[in-house]
């Protein structure tokens, strides 16, 4: 039987995150009792990552590079007990793929820059360019060069992290996928995410200033007019390889 997935769940907006994690279910191809699903914003237990096949780490509000005094309460607890299990990841090597916010933790811990002076993207599709690199990468042989996916976000890796290899970029964000090591990889995009669930963050989101309230109707309508294929397939390509018998 094989291990299941660890994901790690920032989002205390429970609508947004039932949606995320259906939403990596049936991206991932799980079923849910793959997937051990643990809400940081509520708790964060002791994780021994031998019991798992692969960590994921989704988005939210929380921004790695808030100052502390401007961090929510539930980040203040989970963020230094999350960047000590990334400590672990990298230097085991874990299998990982984070998004968004997963990104900008473990952009965090490898030295880079996070941040939100540049490369801030609103709710909606872009247009993600595949690096040189991307055709060595399991995650991602073969797949078009250009592909669009879903992003949102007001932080974002200022530069390619210390260590880290570029494996896809946007005219807008130019570090949109990076890989670590052999197995530790992170998105800025969301490859869970399609026009449903993004209809259902516009509204979550509506008034956190990710974009201005009175356009939220018109950016859930250009979300249902894209066709999203391959995030989600990125995801499903790495619980795929991650999901090995015990």
């Amino acid at each position: 039987m094989a291990k299941p997935c660890l994901l790690l769940q920032l989002r205390p907006e429970r609508a947004a995150a039932d949606d995320e994690y259906r939403a990596i279910l049936r991206a991932g191809e799980l079923q849910a009792d793959d997937v051990v699903r643990v809400k940081m914003d509520e708790e964060f237990p002791h994780i021994d990552l031998d019991d798992y096949s692969a960590v994921i780490v989704g988005g939210g509000p929380s921004n790695v590079s808030s100052p502390e005094d401007q961090k929510y309460p539930y980040q203040r607890r989970f963020e230094p007990r999350l960047k000590k299990l990334m400590i672990e990841i990298v230097g085991r090597d874990f299998p990982y793929l984070g998004a968004c916010y997963g990104l900008g933790i473990l952009a965090d811990v490898l030295g880079g820059k996070v941040g939100g002076d540049r490369y801030g993207e609103t709710a909606g599709a872009q247009t993600i360019e595949l690096a040189d690199r991307a055709d060595e990468d399991p995650l991602l042989r073969d797949l078009p060069r250009s592909f669009r996916a879903f992003v949102g976000h007001k932080e974002a890796c200022q530069e390619v992290p210390p260590g880290a290899t570029l494996l896809a970029g946007s005219s807008g964000c130019p570090v949109q996928m990076i890989r670590t090591g052999r197995h530790v990889y992170a998105t800025q995009f969301h490859p869970e995410l399609d026009g449903n669930g993004l209809a259902i963050r516009i509204e979550a989101y509506r008034h956190a200033g990710y974009f201005a309230p009175e356009e939220a109707d018109y950016l859930t309508e250009l979300g249902h007019r894209e066709s999203i294929t391959v995030p989600p397939e990125i995801l499903r390509r790495f619980v795929t390889r991650y999901r090995v018998d015990e």
